[in-house]
């Protein structure tokens, strides 16, 4: 009966593998100097980052609860399909944000805010397809379903390595410090077993 397991615990962890790139948001410390101006740039981003960094947690802890039991295909596609949904409109939303805030007040700032933005819907795109994908599946052929979500998880892997280019970049320097400062990306970037939300 438990077929689709081993390859669904795959997908799992293919899976936080992508959510870890919200998380890199907020990851930077130190003490700074930063001005104003970009102090309350860090504030907007963060503001708005802390509730999809949470939606997309809680889409990563649905896929891996899905994995702990012996879920039938069709629980695990409709629980996939629920999470990837989450993910792309997560994305699509801090890209929407960082657009939003507008170029944060360092050099060469706004080219590092419009290839994050144009990252950020790049990846809403892509769990938008994977999305696709799942709902595609064959959840009555337990072998063609397994085979189905070996290459989501693939595209996942993928998806989480290509990840954060354009968001490191625009976290670099001040403009790190400066989120780092914030509550908000403090919270969003706290342990998920932390229990005080």
């Amino acid at each position: 009966m438990e077929g689709t397991n081993p390859v669904n615990k795959k997908l799992a962890a293919a899976l936080s593998g992508g959510a870890v790139l919200v998380l890199a948001l907020s990851g930077c410390g130190g003490d700074d100097d930063s001005s104003e101006k970009l102090n309350s740039w860090a504030k907007e981003v963060c503001d708005e980052v802390q509730p999809q960094a949470k939606k997309i947690e809680a889409a990563n802890t649905s896929i891996q609860k899905q994995t702990s039991d012996n879920s039938t295909p069709a629980d695990v596609q409709k629980t996939d399909s629920q999470a990837f949904q989450d993910m792309s409109d997560a994305y699509k939303a801090i890209g929407a944000a960082v657009n939003k805030a507008g170029a944060p007040d360092v050099e060469d700032g706004e080219k590092k805010q419009a290839n994050a933005v144009k990252e950020l819907d790049g990846i809403s795109t892509s769990y938008a397809d994977l999305k696709k994908q799942v709902d595609a599946l064959d959840t009555k052929d337990q072998g063609k379903f397994a085979d189905g979500l070996k290459d989501i998880a693939t595209e996942l892997d993928k998806l989480g390595q290509s990840g954060n280019v354009a968001l490191n970049k625009l976290q670099e320097g001040e403009v790190g410090q400066a989120m780092a400062k914030q509550e908000s990306c403090k919270s969003a970037s706290g342990s998920p077993s932390a229990t005080n939300g």
